[in-house]
């Protein structure tokens, strides 16, 4: 399968990367044998402006992606949070090319309602949508023709490739990293758990509290010298929904908290991550996890194992095609039950 991909791939930033998912999708396309001609807009913008201003490159970058897709001749074209490519570009490329389809996917929260207004904005010209929150908030997304689906954050064993499940020294028993302020709702209980746990644990947290924020190498540093970690969402109870942190987390082997709520019991179980109801109940699992080292070992290498096994990049990427080409499962996947 032939495959144009437009991503970020932050060619720009020589290898200070920010976000992994772009990235893990791209290796999971070329561990399904497909042949992809990947386009990255923002650095294309930017290369090709005047100045090296990238607001100045918009009309070359499209320009450009136009051309790509005709030259390249692609079975369908993958685009993710790609904001400088236009819908009127979209449409040409359609014109052109009646009989490919432009899948669409978004891994940002509903929440916010600008990332919402982007969906809405991209479903008139896509034939497949594809998010990481699920439940009944896909539903407006939906037209008479196109396909809207949920699928997990995903993991890729080159990128996430540490396993801190066998691994027994560390510099800290418990992360969290998150970018936030004091109007986060993380921020006041971060700080009660920093109260509560820290004559029993080494707890560290970056960015939203404590430490400055970390990202690329300097976050992985961080992530693979950690034993346990947080994972908390800006806003809790969305359906199936996760920022790509616990992809990151229990792809690496962290035995990961996760709260209880928005049916994430449907994707993992007390078998792979530590759920938690309230405060209370996880500051005692943290401690006991703690004191029992060879139960986290066990719950974070299955969990480990899981995640690989069943969200991998490889796997997420073969389901978009399938629903979008209308094709019958290769695979049980587990969130689209």
């Amino acid at each position: 399968m032939r495959i144009v991909y437009a991503c970020n791939q932050m060619i720009r930033r020589y290898g200070d990367l920010k976000f992994f998912t772009d990235l893990k999708l791209l290796n999971g396309m070329i561990r399904n044998n497909w042949n992809v001609c990947t386009f990255s807009d923002r650095d294309i913008a930017k290369f090709t402006a005047p100045l090296g201003i990238k607001p100045l490159g918009t009309a070359s970058a499209n320009r450009h992606f136009f051309e790509t897709c005709v030259n390249f001749q692609p079975d369908a074209i993958i685009i993710g949070h790609c904001d400088i490519l236009t819908n009127a570009t979209i449409k040409r490329i359609k014109h052109q090319l009646p009989n490919t389809p432009v899948i669409y996917y978004n891994v940002d929260a509903l929440w916010i309602q600008s990332n919402v207004d982007k969906i809405h904005h991209r479903k008139e010209v896509v034939d497949s949508i594809f998010v990481t929150t699920g439940g009944g908030s896909l539903d407006p997304f939906r037209t008479q023709s196109n396909v809207v689906s949920y699928i997990p954050n995903a993991t890729d064993p080159a990128i996430d490739q540490f396993n801190n499940s066998i691994k027994t020294e560390f510099d800290r028993d418990l992360m969290y990293c998150g970018k936030g302020d004091t109007s986060d709702e993380r921020y006041p209980l971060i700080i009660r758990l920093h109260e509560k746990l820290n004559d029993h644990l080494r707890f560290d947290t970056y960015g939203i509290y404590g430490k400055a924020d970390v990202w690329g190498t300097a976050y992985e540093k961080v992530m693979t010298s950690s034993k346990m970690a947080l994972n908390l969402n800006r806003v809790e109870g969305w359906p199936l929904y996760s920022s790509d942190r616990i992809a990151q987390l229990l792809g690496n082997g962290l035995l990961t908290f996760v709260w209880d709520k928005g049916n994430m019991r449907h994707l993992l179980s007390d078998d792979h991550v530590v759920f938690f109801k309230d405060e209370d109940e996880l500051v005692r699992k943290a401690i006991d996890f703690q004191h029992d080292d060879g139960k986290r070992q066990a719950v974070a290498a299955a969990g480990r194992a899981f995640y690989h096994e069943h969200f991998s990049a490889q796997r997420v990427t073969q389901f978009m095609i399938e629903m979008t080409f209308r094709r019958l499962s290769t695979h049980d996947y587990l969130w689209s039950v």
